[in-house]
């Protein structure tokens, strides 16, 4: 059994890993803003009142997980909206920078000593993060901060590897969720079932990889 922690989980493919850990027998506590009903509903240890633009929750998390040690932590939580060079909100911007990028940072290093030799750290991204991949441009702030997130992301797997902790990069897919507007390819379950998959096969030999949930290397 393995002790998980989720942030964003709520609903979408959060929620639905949740369900799925659950369902595995792991032991999940599913970190989100506000609980919802279909969250209350799991056996699901539910973190709730987190919101990641109040450093105050930082703090607060970090109190509610004193003691336990965690197996997987999946950094989730996030936001979608979008630019265009004719209409570029940079404080939209700067918001998605601070949920996107900035934030699962600022999760990992409030539970970095919660983390031990062969505990994982998973990160949700997006292709969009991917410069080589954009080429339809706009999506200004959700691009730029899906990049950020990469690159941070890359160096935590360096800073990590000699404590034995895998870090991974995550593409959910284009997923049917309220953040997409319920457009997409693939539900959130179907999503979440690969997202495990790529979790199950992350270790130090490809720790900093950065992959979609069907196991495509996807590139910088």
């Amino acid at each position: 059994m393995s002790t998980v922690v989720i942030t964003g989980a709520s609903s979408g493919i959060g929620l639905e890993l949740t369900k799925l850990f659950l369902q595995r027998g792991d032991e999940v506590y599913s970190v989100c803003r506000e609980n919802t009903a279909e969250l209350a509903a799991t056996k699901a240890h539910v973190i709730s009142g987190i919101e990641l633009l109040k450093e105050s929750s930082y703090a607060s998390l970090q109190q509610e997980m004193i003691g336990t040690s965690i197996d997987i932590l999946v950094n989730n939580a996030g936001i979608f909206l979008n630019e265009t060079l004719d209409n570029m909100p940079f404080e939209q911007m700067t918001q998605q920078f601070e949920v996107n990028a900035l934030s699962p940072m600022k999760v990992t290093q409030a539970l970095k000593d919660n983390l031990e030799k062969g505990s994982k750290v998973v990160m949700t991204t997006s292709r969009m993060g991917s410069i080589s991949d954009n080429t339809s441009g706009s999506y200004y702030g959700y691009r730029a901060s899906k990049a950020a997130l990469n690159a941070f992301t890359a160096s935590l797997a360096i800073d990590l590897e000699d404590e034995g902790i895998a870090v991974g990069l995550i593409h959910p897919g284009f997923v049917i969720t309220k953040m997409t507007g319920f457009r997409g390819e693939i539900t959130p379950l179907e999503s979440a079932q690969g997202y495990i998959q790529r979790i199950d096969e992350l270790c130090l030999k490809n720790s900093g990889g950065f992959w979609h949930v069907n196991g495509e290397k996807i590139p910088w």
